[in-house]
């Protein structure tokens, strides 16, 4: 599980990493193109940036995909528990079980129809050219605009991404049937920034200073 979790984070902050660095060479070449440099403006010019847009747009797909399994495994996802907490702990110990397989069927499904959606978009020719002879009028499937990339590829980002959700779901699933815990992320910490508050300032609740500490 942790060559998995660290594959999912390195493949996440790869692609918001890529997507970051495309965009700001696509807008500082669109700005400094502008400029009548003699010399750098005509080089400027031969550069061909028109399939940024297109491929940032893909990244960021994956990176959503990849990034709401992300979001199960670590408890960042955003929920509406008010009633279920006011539930006594036998009771809301089933709706949240229920919640999650609901959650892992969900993306399970997703997953199961964007895998067949995959390969009749394409994949599938790409099977039968690599590994056998492609029969007649198969259908080889539509590429992008600009990249001129097969489609197939782009989707798979929707059984790879949802198969791994449906995962999550489910290692989440057991973890809690075992030790009735959920993860849970604090929203308001943020890493790097270890310092202690004042006391006066601490507070147990995220929310009111602490009585009786610190100076009167």
């Amino acid at each position: 599980m942790r060559i998995l979790d660290r594959l999912e984070e390195w493949l996440i902050t790869l692609l918001i990493g890529t997507a970051t660095v495309i965009i700001f060479a696509s807008v500082l070449h669109r700005y400094l193109s502008g400029f009548a440099i003699p010399g750098l403006q005509n080089w400027l010019l031969g550069l061909n940036f028109g399939w940024a847009q297109e491929l940032c747009i893909i990244l960021f797909v994956w990176m959503a995909k990849f990034g709401a399994a992300y979001g199960v495994r670590t408890g960042i996802h955003v929920g509406v528990d008010v009633l279920i907490n006011r539930l006594n702990e036998g009771t809301r110990k089933h709706f949240i079980t229920f919640g999650l397989l609901a959650g892992a069927l969900f993306t399970g499904i997703i997953a199961t129809l964007g895998a067949t959606f995959v390969w009749e978009n394409g994949a599938h020719y790409a099977f039968f050219k690599a590994f056998a002879s492609v029969p007649e009028g198969l259908y080889e499937g539509p590429t992008t605009p600009d990249l001129e990339w097969p489609t197939w590829i782009v989707y798979s980002a929707i059984p790879l991404g949802s198969s791994l959700m449906c995962f999550r779901f489910l290692q989440v699933a057991w973890a809690f049937v075992k030790t009735g815990e959920l993860p849970h992320h604090d929203h308001g910490h943020v890493d790097g920034l270890d310092e202690e508050p004042d006391a006066m300032y601490r507070m147990d609740d995220n929310l009111h200073p602490h009585p009786g500490k610190g100076t009167p």
